[in-house]
């Protein structure tokens, strides 16, 4: 059943609430259940621990992606695993859909309720656990996000180099497998998790590389850290993460350098990464590009502006067209063909008279097109969203990925299969039939929607 309860109890569709709860022949016995599982939920994480708010559920409803988002008909507010596992077999049991929900910075609709249910908000979920300094790992809850751990690490010597740009929740960059600007030197998510604390659609809690191992590499068993790693929430809900930790570098110096053309650009970065020469001979590369002569940044400070403004090309995209909304395409491709996707992908824009200023990281051959919309306007949304079908059918043409590091969520299901095939779709489909029969883990993401 879902859990949408009364105009008074300000919870969304008492009627669909009906509908689903064909064994409850009176309304008056659906609003005594209804009652009985906020009671309960209160019972295992307090009364301020449950929330029936609409600016809280509205809250824990969207994300920074376009997609027209809904929110949960709850929200609660767990303070340890128990807990967790508690509130997720009351949902079981009573087949309520369970959202869990980071910090809300993700970028593909991931945290919509598009069947209600229940927000598990994880932000009181904050401890640092373990720092092994000698092993170069950490252990977190889902509440602690990579500024909060970096800061929390400022003294050992050690950072966790992985910077999908927003200060985002760590498990909830497990669940999306985020990667960023380092991704080049110290990898993705994918590369950095060591282990996993997951609490199933059941409540059962698994450890996926056994409860307390954080070895720096196993052969024993199938892959279950990496199964759940990119899952974004549809599998289970992420309650501690083991990463791999990096020693501060001495020195880091950036650089800005400016080039006559996109491809001459690109050529340069995929020329520097296919000679693996050392920094020293990068200006030697990049003037044969016809690039400028650099302009470094060496103190902290200077740095710091640096990569702040690269951080901030979302906010200065939005700048451009004051009022609209912005979204973030995001494919990735074999170096070798970059620059041909870069260029075709300008020439497109430029072509619709679309406004989308490219970024990325693009070393790993992962780049974005910050697309700015005007929501008022339906042919525009159209036309973007024709230019982000291309591009990502671009990407796959020339054996890609429709998405590099965002995920799937609501928007990319179909290019999904069209990536995988269908076979590969299915065995997804299969282990998601496993691990969640009822269809409860984070429904409609990533997988075609499914009846509850």
């Amino acid at each position: 059943m879902l859990l949408g309860l009364t105009p008074s109890r300000r919870l969304l569709s008492h009627r669909r609430y009906l509908l689903q709860c064909r064994s409850i022949t009176s309304e008056s016995t659906a609003r005594a259940s209804l009652d009985s599982v906020l009671s309960t939920f209160r019972s295992i994480c307090g009364e301020d621990g449950v929330s029936l708010g609409e600016a809280v559920r509205q809250q824990h409803g969207k994300d920074e992606s376009v997609h027209r988002c809904c929110p949960p008909d709850v929200v609660v507010f767990p303070r340890c695993v128990e807990e967790v596992s508690a509130l997720a077999k009351v949902c079981n049991n009573h087949r309520l859909p369970i959202i869990p929900f980071g910090t809300g910075t993700g970028l593909e609709g991931g945290v919509s309720a598009v069947s209600g249910g229940v927000c598990f908000s994880l932000r009181n979920m904050d401890q640092v656990l373990d720092v092994h300094q000698e092993d170069f790992d950490v252990t977190v809850e889902p509440g602690v996000t990579r500024k909060a751990l970096n800061a929390y690490l400022r003294d050992t010597g050690l950072w966790f180099p992985v910077d999908p740009g927003a200060d985002a929740s760590l498990c909830g960059m497990a669940a999306t497998s985020a990667s960023g600007t380092n991704a080049v030197r110290y990898g993705t998510m994918r590369e950095n998790v060591l282990n996993l604390e997951v609490v199933l659609a059941d409540g059962n809690i698994i450890h996926t590389a056994g409860k307390g191992r954080r070895p720096r590499k196993t052969s024993a068993g199938y892959n279950l850290t990496n199964l759940f790693v990119g899952s974004e929430g549809t599998l289970g809900i992420i309650t501690k993460t083991t990463l791999r930790l990096y020693g501060i570098p001495e020195a880091v110096v950036s650089a800005v350098c400016s080039f006559p053309s996109v491809q001459a650009a690109v050529d340069s970065t995929v020329q520097i990464l296919q000679a693996g020469v050392p920094i020293a001979r990068i200006e030697d590369i990049t003037q044969s590009n016809g690039g400028s002569d650099f302009q470094w940044a060496r103190d902290a400070e200077t740095r710091g502006r640096l990569w702040k403004a690269r951080h901030d090309a979302w906010y200065a995209a939005l700048a451009l067209r004051p009022g609209c909304k912005a979204y973030s395409t995001d494919v990735c491709v074999p170096l070798s063909r970059l620059p041909q996707i870069i260029v075709e992908t300008k020439e497109d824009l430029i072509e619709n008279r679309l406004t989308g200023p490219i970024a990325g990281h693009v070393g790993d051959g992962n780049f974005h097109c910050l697309m700015v919309v005007d929501p008022s306007d339906p042919e525009e949304q159209r036309e973007v969203h024709l230019f982000t079908e291309r591009l990502a059918r671009r990407a796959l043409a020339m054996d890609g990925t429709c998405t590099g590091e965002h995920g799937v969520g609501l928007g990319k299901r179909a290019l999904l299969c069209e990536e995988m095939g269908p076979m590969a779709v299915q065995v997804m489909q299969r282990l998601k039939d496993t691990l969640d029969p009822k269809n409860l883990m984070n429904p409609g993401k990533v997988l075609q929607p499914r009846e509850l």
